[in-house]
């Protein structure tokens, strides 16, 4: 199913339709644009008829300079089987020969009051949010002092019951049990909880808990960026733990690498304090403060001191 239709952006930015009523259903498919200028003279070998097409002055300025067979034979050749829609910026007048084009092909001919280069920034923006690479994971994401937290395991390990300790200690939720997560840019991953299961946490023996109702809508939020994972495990007797903070392990999802940090679990841990000192540790080593390093760095210091003492 399309995620996006051009009735979806006609809504989205309050467009007028002009013309072609009968593909405003038309998917989108590639949220890059195209501002058909060269086209307008000519030459559509490499035209990239998939896209939403933006007219603005230039464009429309040249395009009155052509004869009327060029005319016709241009916005003809515009008006594609797959184009999902052709924009007028700046409250244009639209020319008669796209009105019959795109009644011909069934090509939605919108316009709008934006300039072109906010209408096309807009756009795009929405576009790129909307087609974004999308999966789901189990597990809870928390928003802890503005690091996003994104705690794993295996079911039943806590992670529920550490969120609503997170959450009664002044932190927010974004999803339980499922993070729908898009990659909005390269290395920017988004969480969000799906709709159903929205502010909702699920505490085993006592059932499923509205967040917001209960603690406020100061304790939820909609959706936040993945800094780091935390993959909660049961404490395994003779398993070597990273006790310095030196190791730096990364997660893979969808195409990019986050911190990950294994917190092993027992009776007597109070995991919400251990996530929330992760968290605050993680802001200080993206200031340049690296406790471990300089730990580290001391005792070698130490170490070499001592050698040249004796």
């Amino acid at each position: 199913m399309p995620k996006v239709r051009t009735k979806d952006i006609m809504e989205q930015f309050h467009l007028e339709l002009v013309s072609g009523e009968e593909g405003i259903n038309r998917p989108i498919t590639i949220s890059d644009l195209s501002r058909p200028g060269i086209e307008m003279a000519g030459y559509f070998t490499y035209y990239p008829k998939e896209r939403v097409q933006l007219l603005g002055k230039t464009e429309l300025s040249f395009f009155e300079q052509l004869s009327e067979r060029e005319r016709k034979q241009r916005m003809m050749s515009l008006c594609t089987d797959i184009t999902p829609a052709i924009i007028l910026s700046r409250d244009r007048e639209v020319p008669k020969e796209l009105i019959e084009a795109s009644n011909e092909n069934g090509v939605p001919v919108l316009r709008s009051s934006l300039k072109t280069t906010r209408l096309s920034s807009r756009l795009t923006n929405f576009l790129e949010s909307k087609l974004a690479p999308t999966t789901a994971i189990h597990g809870v994401l928390v928003d802890v002092y503005g690091v996003g937290v994104l705690l794993i395991g295996k079911s039943g390990v806590g992670k529920s019951e550490t969120a609503l300790e997170l959450v009664k200690r002044g932190h927010r939720l974004v999803a339980d049990d499922c993070v729908e997560i898009r990659q909005e840019d390269q290395d920017t991953l988004v969480g969000s909880a799906p709709e159903l299961i929205e502010h909702l946490l699920e505490i085993r023996g006592l059932g499923i808990i509205n967040v917001m109702t209960l603690f406020g809508a100061g304790a939820v939020r909609s959706y936040k960026r993945i800094t780091i994972v935390m993959n909660l495990e049961l404490w395994e007797q003779g398993k070597q733990y990273d006790r310095l903070g030196l190791e730096e392990e990364k997660m893979r999802i969808i195409d990019t690498d986050v911190p990950k940090l294994t917190i092993p679990v027992r009776p007597g841990r109070n995991l919400a304090v251990i996530i929330e000192v992760a968290a605050m540790n993680f802001r200080l080593k993206r200031m340049g403060h690296n406790a471990a390093e300089q730990f580290t760095s001391k005792l070698a210091d130490v170490i070499e001191d001592n050698g040249q003492d004796e």
